[in-house]
């Protein structure tokens, strides 16, 4: 096995929207580096990245994978990603530990949601970039209106080092502004030559926009290029490495992944422009007493290792993929996890996604990569009641590989819920479930996490008495309930005085205002963002016990609720719409239709993104019908922002269907 030092590696992400034509730019930069013998095709389902069955199926990548070529005698480790906004966070799991992201962007749409997206966690990590214009053989692909768009959405430090040579299905190679040769693709094999003659200006144009750009964004050089006019071969050369690596310039360069255009020149820039792992430092390091610092990565330093993802496999059980950033691993050695404090030997480690790896001494950790919260739930069932004890087995092995689901069973409904980022995340979910486990399960509508609270503050009384045979039961206690503002959940506050109730017993009345909460009074949904004070009450001295005052604490939260005006609340998204501009006026009056509000429209090219806040419950249809009104064209992104008040009109219909909804199940248990 060929040993590399980490000057001479490049891990590169692929990040961008879905379409843009990342697997398939993977796949040609392999065959062209001549780490696989076939060009493989997304079409037909022989691409190396998109392997499982799901998505093979799809078409669409779902899961970030890995896959490595040598160009140079540099190596480079591809990390190949979802562009669907279900799956983003395994984006940015990649761009956690890559030194460089290759922004794909597709020549007739532009930057879209998703590019926008991944740019702003690629900045967040502080990893420079390369943009890749991306299927310029498709018909209505236009570098200019691309790049207006990228200009628009990421400003105008993303400049190109190519100009496309042909236009649509004559796209057939590119000029390069570095060398001011003109490079021609035939059978995906290059041929220089002199730049054409009606390019002449264009290039000779873009080459000066390039050498501004690169003396804009570093001091010395522009000194030069007040004093010269311009900047050397070299000084072009070495300060356009030194500006990506700053993260102040971002080179484009043009492709056809499918034609295999392009390719080489992409390659050869990863190489040149790409940092190695030992131009970045780790970021934000905790050693120990919690400080933050910055550490240099060293061949030679102790080793520090990062766990990225995890892969749950029926047969290998779990995969662990992890980047080295510090220092060296064997395959037989024994690290100490810092994140649990244990030591593990490689191979058989219960190490799992965002545990830190190091000496047996270390004692810092690197900072956790943080994945969205569940956004959308469904119910499921198993069709066969012998699996009922397997879903939560196989899920629990699902949810170490992807972080993003969660399963919980309701305490009210007993129904098992399984929730994601969307309807596509929670059919891929099942379809692994079925695929890798053997484990079948029917999908029920998703159900709307509602909650309910109150409006008004209020006092109350509740009192547990109850006398047999024997020692009796006796609680008594005087609460007050105000509102809290949105997100704040649920506060206890202990203000008694003069030991009216002893302090044994306060715990007991916490616990049964909380049981009874989370039972709801409405429609059965959790009440929250409430405060509770105990003020008073009354105990007996022998009588009194914990499950009195339990009792008792639940009866003074229904006493409350009773006067305290309660309402519901419904969970409302930040929902962003990109789709051709022809469509907008039609995608804002189905806004509208959905109790949503429009927050603002803004133009990419051809394309339009609306952006509005609407409740969820208007939003679970939402992908088919965006799919059927655009014609495949749109796509959208939705996560959760806020909970606010259900319109009152509304408010009998959700009770009413909870209450059926309830009594169904409880016929069904009978």
């Amino acid at each position: 096995m060929k040993v590399y030092d980490a000057g001479s590696l490049r891990n590169v992400a692929l990040v961008g929207h879905s379409g843009a034509g990342k697997t398939q730019l993977a796949s040609t930069l392999l065959f062209t580096a001549a780490a696989v013998t076939r060009h493989g095709k997304v079409d037909d389902g022989t691409t190396v990245t998109d392997y499982d069955d799901e998505e093979i199926a799809r078409k669409h990548t779902l899961s970030a994978s890995l896959a490595f070529a040598e160009w140079q005698k540099t190596k480079i480790n591809f990390v190949d990603t979802p562009g669907m906004a279900n799956f983003l966070s395994e984006a940015r799991a990649a761009l956690r530990v890559c030194d460089c992201a290759l922004v794909v962007v597709d020549a007739v749409s532009g930057a879209q949601v998703t590019t926008e997206k991944t740019w702003a966690v690629a900045e967040e990590y502080d990893v420079p970039r390369i943009v890749v214009l991306n299927r310029l053989d498709r018909e209505r692909a236009n570098l200019d209106r691309a790049l207006a768009s990228m200009h628009e959405a990421f400003g105008r430090s993303v400049v190109p080092v190519q100009l496309p040579i042909g236009e649509e299905k004559d796209f057939r190679g590119v000029v390069d502004l570095l060398s001011m040769k003109a490079v021609t693709f035939s059978g995906g094999k290059p041929q220089e030559s002199e730049i054409p003659a009606g390019m002449a200006d264009q290039a000779k144009a873009a080459r000066e926009a390039l050498i501004e750009m690169v003396a804009e964004a570093d001091d010395t050089l522009m000194e030069k290029f007040f004093e010269a006019g311009t900047l050397t071969q070299e000084e072009l050369a070495g300060g356009l490495k030194r500006g990506v690596l700053a993260r102040r310039i971002f080179p484009m360069l043009c492709a056809s992944a499918i034609e295999n255009v392009g390719s080489q020149a992409l390659l050869d820039a990863v190489v040149s422009l790409a940092p190695s792992p030992l131009e970045r430092a780790l970021k934000g390091v905790k050693i120990k007493g919690g400080e933050e610092v910055d550490l240099p990565v060293n061949d030679s330093a102790p080793c520090a290792a990062f766990v990225w993802k995890t892969m749950a496999d029926p047969f290998a059980g779990r995969i662990t993929m992890f980047r080295v950033l510090s220092g060296s691993l064997k395959s037989d050695a024994t690290v100490q996890n810092v994140t649990r404090d244990t030591q593990e030997r490689l191979g058989s480690q219960e190490t799992t996604t965002n545990d830190t790896l190091g000496e047996k001494t270390a004692t810092a950790t690197l900072p956790a990569i943080t994945f969205p919260e569940p956004v959308i739930s469904y119910a499921i069932e198993p069709k066969s009641r012998g699996d009922e004890d397997k879903i939560s087995t196989s899920l629990h092995r699902l949810q170490e590989e992807d972080p993003t689901i969660a399963y919980t069973r309701d305490p009210q409904t007993k129904e098992l819920l399984l929730a994601g980022q969307g309807q596509m995340h929670i059919e891929v979910t099942v379809a692994k479930l079925k695929r890798r486990f053997g484990v079948e399960v029917n999908l029920k509508l998703p159900r709307i996490p509602y909650r309910e609270t109150i409006t008004v503050a209020t006092d109350a009384h509740g009192r547990h008495k109850k006398q047999t045979g024997g020692h009796g039961q006796f609680g008594d206690c005087k609460i007050t309930v105000e509102p809290l503002p949105r997100g704040s959940d649920f506060e206890f506050v202990d203000d008694i005085f003069g030991g009216s109730i002893p302090r044994q017993f306060i715990p007991a009345v916490e616990k049964g205002i909380q049981d009874t909460r989370m039972r709801g009074y409405l429609a059965g949904y959790p009440v929250v963002d409430f405060r509770v004070r105990l003020t008073d009450g009354q105990f007996h001295a022998v009588d009194s016990n914990e499950l009195s005052f339990k009792m008792a604490g639940s009866l003074a939260f229904k006493d409350a609720m009773s006067r305290a005006r309660p309402t519901l609340l419904e969970p409302i998204m930040d929902v962003e719409i990109y789709a051709p501009s022809d469509y907008a006026g039609d995608l804002m009056g189905d806004i509208n239709g959905r109790r949503g509000r429009v927050q603002g429209m803004e133009q990419r090219g051809s394309m339009t993104v609306v952006k509005a806040q609407v409740p969820m419950a208007e939003m679970l249809t939402y992908e088919q019908h965006l799919t059927s009104a655009t014609g495949g064209r749109g796509s959208y992104h939705m996560e959760y922002s806020h909970y606010e008040e259900v319109p009152a009109h509304l408010h009998g219909k959700i009770i009413a269907a909870s209450k059926a909804e309830r009594g169904q199940e409880a016929a069904e248990e009978v």
